[in-house]
């Protein structure tokens, strides 16, 4: 019986990596590459008018279109298509982006091919490959946050409401003295003072600018 071929398409900025990478999926046995293109938009036009590639081993990082559009692309419009995200640095942050955009697992650049053979087959038979760095990714961010939105969250149960409503009085395009912040608030003048020291004092902010940027940092306004 005839052992079945499962087309891959390798979508790479590097000439060299997409080239070594096809070498190898070809020598591993039960796979072909059938596209190869340097980045997204490439890969894009690379789809139209022929067999769709059963996985789709695309770069993070590239030029014109990087892999997390090109990979939310695929979800969107070519959901049979399994995306596998290749990346020189699996990082916490890089591998929550990738899930979020639809990649169904990770492979290192530099992957032996006895693990590329596993990840290959994984996707087949479950959709997925997980291997422990993004077991214990998926375990430790929860539902899936990045390392930014963790902080936010702790940054922000810090702050009470009425110095929240402070930090969105100071960020007024009207930019509002102290007095005018009172008034605003229904307080007095030294109440608002407290609020001010005591966003000074849980994060060191010294002056009406770093209240300022601080809010536009954490989310509470936009820049």
């Amino acid at each position: 019986m005839n052992e079945t071929i499962h087309s891959v398409a390798l979508v790479d900025d590097h000439d060299l990596v997409r080239t070594g990478l096809a070498a190898m999926v070809d020598r591993i046995g039960g796979y072909k590459v059938t596209i190869e293109a340097p980045n997204g938009r490439e890969f894009i036009r690379a789809l139209s008018g022929v067999s769709e590639p059963r996985i789709a081993i695309v770069d993070l990082h590239m030029p014109v279109m990087d892999g997390y559009e090109t990979i939310a692309w695929l979800r969107q419009h070519t959901p049979d298509i399994l995306p596998l995200a290749l990346t020189f640095d699996p990082a916490d942050d890089v591998m929550v982006k990738a899930i979020r955009a639809g990649a169904r697992g990770f492979i290192r650049k530099n992957a032996r091919p006895a693990v590329l053979k596993i990840a290959l087959d994984s996707l087949i038979l479950t959709g997925y490959y997980h291997n422990d760095e993004v077991h214990n990714t998926l375990l430790e961010s929860g539902a899936l946050k990045t390392t930014y939105e963790r902080q936010q969250e702790k940054v922000l149960a810090s702050i009470t409401p009425r110095e929240r409503e402070f930090l969105l009085q100071v960020c007024s395009p009207e930019e509002p003295t102290y007095e005018q912040i009172a008034d605003a608030m229904g307080v007095q003048r030294r109440t608002v003072e407290g609020f001010r020291e005591a966003l000074s004092d849980k994060f060191g902010i010294k002056s009406k600018t770093g209240l300022v940027l601080f809010a536009m940092k954490w989310g509470l306004v936009k820049p």
